[in-house]
C-alpha cells in the first residue's frame, strides 16, 4: 500500500498567530521543542511558515547592531557595501536599509516587512517582531491525499524541514516533518517484496504466479524471472521504484519476445518460369 501524507502527518499542530510577538514565538518552540511552525490567520488559513533559523538570524543581527557604535555619516556610508554583502549571503534576509537593497521576487515575509521605514527613526529598518514580520512566504503546504513521495520531492526542491497540510479549503490540519516522511523507510522487507508481487505484479502487470521472483534486502529489490514481452520489463521497473521503502532495484529480468522494434520482412524470392530447364 502506498502512503499518503495524511498517514504520517502529525495532527496536532503547534501554530503561531500573525500578530504574535517574537518572544512568544520563541517560547513556543522551546515548549514543544520544535525547530518551526507555520502561521495562520483567523481562518487557520496558513499564510507563512517560522522557522527557529529566522529568529536567530534576528538576534544575531540585533546583537550585532547593538555593538556597532554610531559613527558619523560617512562612515555609515562606507559601511553600506560590506553590510549589502553580509545580507546577500543570507538566503532569506531579515531586514535591509531601506532603498540600499531590492526586495527579492519571491516577495519573503522578512525581506517585505524590513523594507517598510519608520520617520521616527530616520529611514533607519524596521526590525521583525511580530510573526507576520518574521515568517517567510508564500508558505509551501501540501493536501492529505498527496503521496509521501510526492511530498519529499516537494521538500527538497524548496529546501524545507516542514510541510504545512491544509484541507481543500486551505486550512490548515496538520504538518508534515522530514521525520515523519522518513518513516515510508521503516518498513519491513518482507512487507515490500509482498507488495511487489501482489500490486505490481498481480495486480498492475497481471502477472502470473512465480513469474518474477522478488527478493527484498535492507530495501533493495531484485527481480528475476523471464517476462513475455521485452516492454514489460522497464514498466516492472518503474512501478517497483514507486512502492514505498523501496532504496534500489536490480534487474536480472530476461524476456521472450523483442517487441519494441517492429519485425523485420524478409523480401519474397521468386523463382521466375523463364528460370526453369525446358522439357
Amino acid at each position: 500500500m502506498t502512503l499518503i501524507v495524511g498517514q504520517v502527518m502529525t495532527s496536532e499542530v503547534v501554530g503561531a498567530r500573525r500578530e504574535m510577538s517574537f518572544k512568544d514565538v520563541a517560547r513556543l518552540l522551546d515548549r514543544y521543542r520544535i525547530s518551526g511552525l507555520p502561521v495562520v490567520d483567523d481562518d487557520d488559513k496558513v499564510v507563512g511558515v517560522i522557522s527557529e533559523t529566522d529568529l536567530l538570524r534576528v538576534r544575531a543581527l540585533r546583537s550585532g547592531s547593538e555593538r556597532e557604535p554610531r559613527r558619523g555619516a560617512t562612515s555609515q556610508r562606507r559601511a553600506v557595501p560590506s553590510l549589502r554583502r553580509g545580507l546577500f549571503s543570507l538566503r532569506r534576509g531579515l531586514f535591509s536599509l531601506c532603498g540600499a537593497l531590492p526586495r527579492p521576487a519571491d516577495g519573503d515575509g522578512p525581506w517585505r516587512a524590513a523594507a517598510r521605514c519608520s520617520a521616527a527613526d530616520g529611514g533607519g529598518a524596521v526590525r521583525p517582531s511580530t510573526a507576520e514580520q518574521l515568517m517567510s512566504t508564500p508558505a509551501i503546504t501540501v493536501h492529505p491525499e498527496q503521496r509521501v513521495a510526492d511530498a519529499a520531492r516537494v521538500m527538497e526542491r524548496h529546501r524545507v524541514e516542514r510541510l504545512p497540510v491544509v484541507d481543500e479549503e486551505d486550512r490548515l490540519i496538520g504538518i508534515a516533518t522530514r521525520r515523519d516522511l522518513l518513516r515510508v523507510f521503516l518498513r519491513t522487507d518482507e512487507e515490500i517484496r509482498r507488495e511487489i508481487a501482489d500490486d505490481v505484479l498481480g495486480r498492475a502487470l497481471s502477472l502470473p504466479p512465480h513469474a518474477v521472483i522478488v527478493s527484498v534486502g535492507e530495501g533493495v529489490v531484485t527481480l528475476e524471472g523471464r517476462l513475455e514481452h521485452r516492454s514489460e520489463i522497464p514498466e516492472a521497473i518503474r512501478l517497483t521504484w514507486r512502492v514505498d521503502g523501496v532504496v534500489g532495484v536490480m534487474n536480472s529480468l530476461t524476456f521472450r519476445v523483442d517487441d519494441t522494434h517492429p519485425a523485420e520482412r524478409h523480401p519474397s524470392h521468386r523463382i521466375e518460369h523463364h528460370w526453369l530447364p525446358e522439357r
